[in-house]
Parts: structure tokens; C-alpha cells; sequence
């Protein structure tokens, strides 16, 4: 890659002994020579033209063409040199060579413009100005006193055109340096070769003037190898396969004198020639209109540019001022990306973060409502993310409609969202957030579909010491005791839920140091069975008595373990323990034991394998164990509840049970009863009659729930007998077992063997 890259330059490298030896070699050999390297140029330009690594295609064609015809003549040149004729003379041949300049030309002036301000047009009020100085400069230095003046040399018409053939490259050099904007190295090795065909020219012209060879001095031969070599040379930079950036007209000082000094060669050139004239005593008309026509018209073409340079400015001034207002607008429209939501369009954690701290340092008082959508998990689970998306737009929509003036609703991420209220008091902050929970119990138009969804609040209003961190923080607090009161409303802070925070999160770190120094214990209360009274089973109940301090009850540290993700860990150990103490009763008793197992645990892909790993690490059958789960884990639809399907599909074909607990408190669907994997239903102890007063009430409900169970195949256990009241209503219900105080506390494993008898079988 490397080699490739620099391929100009070696190139360049290898033509330069070719230059220096041209000028000692005879006149046929040097005609060889210019044939060789031209020969060389088009098979370099037609190679890379071929391989496609050129750009400007119409360019390099051109030039190929013209270094072939550059090459033919000097082959039938040389051809005639040897055969004893003169190099000269042949029109034919001429006309091939010079052929090579207007190609050259033409290639120079099919390079495209790349200034920003350019047009087709771009560079040839320079190329004419630079051709009428150089016409002025050729007439005072060479055709005025070689060829007018020289009448005993005088120039053939082949001669004679070199200087005007020169003229044309000369002009579309300099419209190629203009329109280009930069010279990048393809141009500068074109504007090489165009110099070195203009000093070998000149060096001919003048020495056939002067009566020297027609195969011209050595400059002369140098200077044309070089020029096949630097046209060779530029097709194969690097540049020239690359489109060339655009770039904008150069307005520095240097061009400014360029043009000042382009301006005095006229008149001086036209001063000189006089001078010259009547030193030598002859003068006419030629003297004063060839020199001073030239720089009339360099005069005139100068004013255009010069106007035109005027235009340039204007526009550029114009494109400042754009380019200004689109920063302007691009700035803004990054501040607002940077401060809004991308998918609601409202305002983002950042810019609530700022008004609040505006609010809170300004001391206008106020408030905060944070709340997020009930179940959103679930529509995303459902129907898919972009669902999801256009659920939390129309919710932002709807909300908006509800704004006062000064508030500022945001979207904090997911489905949170927050509601800050400039000077609203606790009760009008409340209300704001009733307004709102109310108008998301609509339902919502979802791309045809009414979606049904709810949501949960907090409040907070500003205290005189509350800080930013601080009113977010205690507003989600006030969140979180909403959900665990049962979601669907909003509830305001206060210290205690702060304090209830504080106490789940030490609650939740000394639990895990507990489960981690086995500082927990299992204890089990007995189910029995009315038909004969027996003990066929038991429930496992964690219970935490830490080293040296009062029991901790699981109401404090279950809700603890499931808020920080420890009910997995403990479900597990739980689960180990229960399995391991319940083996020898199964193999003496043939009793089971009864496990809660929370809906964390079950959302976990592993749950099978960790319940297979339990049950073989104990050596309890599977029949012998009956998991415990919530109604809510059941109901619905989604991957979650199509995964715990599953898991118990799976446990229950190695024999495990499946039993609801508190049934009658949650959902108490008889679709899913009837269709999904159930084995017992447990009676919560609500159910049971407190006092005379609701005996009536109570039974027809336990009744109506045993026969359903009946109906369906189902075992039913009834929760809290405390009394034998209970357990003779139950047994005459047609209730199959029971388990409560009554029958038996919760007791630890060496305790609990006691309670079986030795005859007892299992149902």
C-alpha cells in the first residue's frame, strides 16, 4: 500500500536520469527518447484509467490522447532522422505534434470546478487575464525582436507556433489553479508538466531564431521528458483518485498584489517596446496596438473580476449569516434534545432537576406529584414494545391537557412520570393528582385497540429544608407506600413512610447477613386432615430470631427480602431446608410439606432446576411436596404468567402439587381454577365467622367455596381454626383439612416430629 501510494514519486525518480542524459545523446536517439516516454505517460494513464483508481475520467483521456499523438510524431521523426531527412518540414507530423496542445488544453479545462461560489465559467476571467499579460510579455520579449526584427534568421511557421500554442496551456494552468480553490499534488504535477512544456518552448523558439538546431538545446530536450513525466506522474498521486474538496475563493493579500502587479506589466512591457523602438530607430503602428490592446482588455477583465470578487464576498457574507442561523437553530435544537424526551416530546429528568431547583430557591412553594403506570410491564409483554411506545405518547398527551399554567409535566423514563405544581398547597397537589389518576382510567386508542391502564402516585409538597435530591426521593417513597396500598391512588408523604424506607433497607442488609451466617430457622405448623383427625402434612415458615434479639416477624422482613431482590435467595434456602426436615417424616409418616414460593421466584428461568436440586439433595419424592403460590401469579397474560404455567406444568408431571393460597382475597377467576395447574385450594381465614353475628353470611360463603372445589376435583384447606367451632363447621361444610392454632403453632423440625403418630398413613 504503501509502494502504491508513493508510486508518483518513484516514478518521477526513475524519468530524472532519463532528462539529464537526453541532451547527450544524438538527435535520433533524443526522438526515440521523447517517443519512449511519452509511449510510457499513456501506458501509465490507460492502466489507470482501466483499473478505475482515477477520478475525472474525461481529464486523463484527454491527456493520453495527447501524450499518443506527442509520441507518434516524435517516432516518425526519428524514423526520418535516420533514414538521412531532416526532423523538420513534415506538415503531417507537425500537425500530430501540435495536435498535443489543444488536447492538453482541453484536459486542463475539463477539471471540474470545486469552488463553493463556481460555475462552469469559474476561472477564466483569470485565465484571460494571465493570457493577455503573457501576450504582451511574448510579443515585447520574443516576436518583436527575434522575429520582425531578425531578418537574417528568419522563423518557419512551425516555430512560430509554439509560443501561441504555449500561450493556450499557460491560460487553462491558471484557470485549473483557480477553479480548483487548492492545489493538491495531481494539480501541482500538472501545473509541473505545463512549465516545463512552456520553458522547453521558449528555449526552442529562441534558439531557432537565433539559427540553432531544429531538435533544439538541451533545457529544450530536458523540459519535454520532464513534461511526459509529470503528466505520468499525476495520474498516479494519490489525489487523483479522489474527488478534490470543495474550497472557497481566496481573497488573501498575495492574490491582491498578483493582480496590482499583472496591471503595471502592460504598460511597462508597452514603455519598454517603445523605448526599445526608437533606440533601434524604427516604429509603427504594431509597437503600440499589440502591447496596449492586450492590457485594454487585461484593464476590462479586471474590473469583472474584480466584480465579481465583490459578489463572491456578498454571497460569502450571506452564507456567514446563514451558516449563523443554522448554529443558532442546531444549538437550540440540541438544547432542547438535551432537555426534552425523545419519544414524548415532554420534558426530561434534566430540565425537572432545573425547575425544581428554580422553585425551591426561588421560595414560591409548591409541589411534587410522582406517579407511573400500573401493569405497563404487562401491555409491552402483550403487544410488543412499539405498542408500549405509542401507550406512554398518548398518556403524555392526555396529561398535558390537564396542565395549569407554570406546571411542568416530565417524563422521568419507562413509565414514570412526574408532575411539578408552582405554589400549590398538600390538598391542591392531591387533587392535581386525583385529576390525573382519573383521566388515565379512560381508556386509551392504541392504534385501533382500547387499552385499559391505571397508575400510582406520590406527593411531596416543598418544605423549608427540602433540597432537590431530597423532594424526588421522599416523592418516590410516597410512591411505593401508594403501590403497597393497593395501587390506583395517591397518597402524600409524610416522616413515617421515610422512616418505613429506611427500616426495609436495614431490614433488608441485616437479612442478608442473617441468611448468610445461617442465623434463620424453619418452623412448621400441621395440617390435618378432619377425616379422622390425623396430621398428613405440614407448612414451612421462615421465622428470624436474630443472636441476642427479638424475633423479627415475617410481616417486617418478607416485604423487606422482596423489595431488594432477596426473596429468590431466601425462597431457596427455604425450600432446601423444608425438604431436607420433611424426608425422614415422608419415609416414616408418609407426610408432605407445604412451601410458599413468591412470584420473584417463579419469574426465575432456572426455578425447575432449583426445585429438582432440592428435592434430590433431600431425597423427597416430589409427590411429598406442594408448592404455595398467590392467585395473582395465574391471572393475566404475558411471557410472565406463560412462564410460571409452565414451571408448574413441569413440576407437577414429577408429582408436585399446586396450591392457592388466601384464595377469595385476590381474583377468584373460576376460568382459571378450571383450566389452570391446581391442586388445593386454601380458605383464607377471613372466610371463617368471628362472632355470632356473621355465622350465616361466613358459612354460606365457605360453602359455596368447598363445592366449587368439590366440583372441580380440588382439596381444600382452611387457614386460622382457632376454635373447635370452626373445625366442626368445617368437618360438616365437607371442608377436606385445616390447619390453625387450634390444631397445632408453628414449631420448630425437632418439635414437629412429635406431632405425627406412628399409624399414620397418608390420604
Amino acid at each position: 500500500m504503501r509502494f502504491q501510494a508513493n508510486a508518483w514519486w518513484w516514478y518521477l525518480l526513475g524519468g530524472l536520469p532519463v532528462a539529464i542524459a537526453a541532451p547527450l545523446l544524438p538527435t535520433s536517439a533524443q526522438l526515440l527518447t521523447y517517443a519512449f516516454a511519452s509511449a510510457c505517460a499513456v501506458g501509465v494513464l490507460v492502466a489507470r484509467l482501466r483499473a478505475g483508481k482515477a477520478d475525472q475520467r474525461r481529464t486523463w483521456w484527454l491527456l493520453a490522447a495527447a501524450m499518443s499523438c506527442a509520441g507518434l510524431a516524435d517516432l516518425c521523426w526519428s524514423v526520418a532522422v535516420a533514414l538521412g531527412h531532416p526532423g523538420s518540414g513534415m506538415p503531417a507530423v507537425d500537425a500530430t505534434y501540435f495536435a498535443m496542445y489543444p488536447l492538453i488544453a482541453a484536459g486542463l479545462l475539463s477539471l471540474p470546478s470545486t469552488s463553493r461560489y463556481g460555475s462552469k465559467l469559474v476561472g477564466f476571467t483569470e485565465a484571460g487575464i494571465a493570457l493577455c499579460t503573457a501576450v504582451v510579455v511574448t510579443w515585447v520579449l520574443l516576436y518583436d525582436p527575434l522575429v520582425r526584427h531578425q531578418p537574417g534568421h528568419p522563423v518557419s511557421l512551425t516555430v512560430a507556433l509554439y509560443p501561441p500554442l504555449d500561450l493556450l496551456i499557460l491560460a487553462t494552468a491558471v484557470r485549473m489553479v483557480v477553479a480548483s480553490g487548492t492545489l493538491r499534488g495531481t494539480n501541482l504535477l500538472l501545473l509541473g508538466g505545463a512549465a516545463c512544456l512552456l520553458t522547453a518552448d521558449v528555449s526552442y523558439f529562441v534558439s531557432a531564431a537565433l539559427g540553432g538546431s531544429w531538435a533544439g538545446p538541451g533545457p529544450t530536450v530536458a523540459c519535454w521528458v520532464a513534461t511526459y513525466s509529470c503528466i505520468a506522474a499525476a495520474v498516479l498521486h494519490p489525489s487523483a483518485s479522489t474527488p478534490s474538496p470543495p474550497a472557497l475563493p481566496s481573497s488573501s493579500r498575495w492574490v491582491t498584489v498578483v493582480y496590482a502587479v499583472v496591471v503595471l506589466i502592460g504598460p511597462a512591457a508597452t514603455a519598454y517596446s517603445l523605448l526599445a523602438q526608437l533606440d533601434r530607430g524604427v516604429f509603427d503602428a504594431l509597437d503600440v496596438v499589440v502591447p496596449l490592446a492586450p492590457a485594454a482588455v487585461t484593464a476590462v477583465l479586471l474590473v469583472i473580476r474584480l466584480g465579481h470578487a465583490g459578489r463572491i464576498e456578498q454571497r460569502r457574507a450571506l452564507d456567514l449569516q446563514e451558516s449563523l442561523r443554522q448554529q443558532s437553530q442546531m444549538q437550540a435544537l440540541l438544547r432542547h434534545h438535551a432537555l426534552h424526551d425523545a419519544l414524548t416530546g415532554l420534558p426530561n429528568r434534566r430540565l425537572l432537576d432545573d425547575r425544581l431547583v428554580e422553585l425551591l430557591t426561588g421560595g414560591g412553594g409548591g409541589g411534587l406529584v410522582l406517579f407511573d403506570l400500573d401493569g405497563f410491564k404487562d401491555v409491552n409483554d402483550r403487544f410488543g414494545h412499539p405498542t408500549g411506545d405509542a401507550l406512554l405518547i398518548a398518556v403524555g398527551r392526555r396529561l398535558e391537557g390537564l396542565l395549569t399554567p407554570g406546571d411542568t409535566l416530565a417524563r422521568l423514563g419507562g413509565d414514570e412520570f412526574a408532575l411539578l405544581c408552582p405554589r400549590a398547597s398538600e390538598a391542591e397537589l392531591l387533587e392535581r393528582g386525583e385529576r390525573m389518576l382519573a383521566a388515565l382510567r379512560q381508556p386509551v386508542d392504541v392504534g385501533g385497540a382500547e387499552l385499559f391502564v391505571s397508575a400510582t402516585a406520590g406527593a411531596r409538597q416543598f418544605g423549608a429544608a427540602a433540597g432537590p435530591t431530597t423532594v424526588l426521593s421522599d416523592a418516590d417513597v410516597a410512591l411505593y407506600a401508594a403501590k403497597a396500598a393497593g395501587k390506583d391512588r395517591v397518597l402524600p408523604f409524610d416522616e413515617q413512610l421515610r422512616d418505613q424506607q429506611l427500616q426495609r433497607s436495614r431490614t433488608a442488609e441485616q437479612l442478608r447477613a442473617a441468611l448468610a451466617a445461617d442465623e434463620l430457622a424453619v418452623h412448621y405448623q400441621p395440617i390435618v386432615a378432619l377425616d379422622g383427625n390425623r396430621v398428613i402434612g405440614v407448612e414451612a415458615l421462615v421465622r428470624w430470631c436474630p443472636p441476642g434479639g427479638a424475633p423479627i416477624g415475617p410481616d417486617r422482613f418478607i416485604p423487606a427480602a422482596e423489595a431488594s431482590g432477596l426473596i429468590v435467595a431466601l425462597g431457596d434456602w427455604v425450600l432446601a431446608r423444608a425438604c431436607r426436615d420433611a424426608a425422614p417424616w415422608h419415609a416414616r409418616h408418609g407426610a408432605g410439606v407445604s412451601v410458599n414460593v413468591s412470584p420473584r421466584q417463579l419469574a426465575e428461568p432456572d426455578f425447575v432446576c432449583r426445585v429438582h436440586r432440592a428435592l434430590e439433595a433431600s431425597g423427597l419424592p416430589g409427590a411429598a411436596l406442594t408448592l404455595e403460590i398467590t392467585e395473582g401469579v395465574l391471572v393475566g397474560a404475558g411471557p410472565q404468567a406463560e412462564l410460571t404455567i409452565a414451571h408448574l406444568t413441569a413440576l407437577r408431571a414429577i408429582g408436585v402439587r399446586v396450591a392457592i393460597d388466601d384464595f377469595g382475597t385476590g381474583y377468584s377467576s373460576l376460568a382459571y381454577l378450571r383450566d389452570l395447574p391446581i391442586d388445593i385450594l386454601k380458605i383464607d381465614r377471613s372466610f371463617l365467622p368471628h362472632s355470632s353475628d356473621d355465622v350465616a353470611g361466613q358459612t354460606a360463603l365457605v360453602r359455596a367455596i368447598v363445592d366449587l372445589a368439590r366440583s372441580l376435583g380440588l382439596i381444600t384447606v382452611a387457614e386460622g381454626v382457632e376454635t373447635e367451632e370452626h373445625a366442626e363447621l368445617l368437618r360438616r361444610l365437607g371442608c377436606d383439612r385445616v390447619q390453625g392454632y387450634l390444631l397445632g403453632r408453628p414449631a420448630p423440625a425437632a418439635a414437629t416430629a412429635h406431632a405425627f403418630a406412628p399409624e399414620l398413613v397418608a390420604s
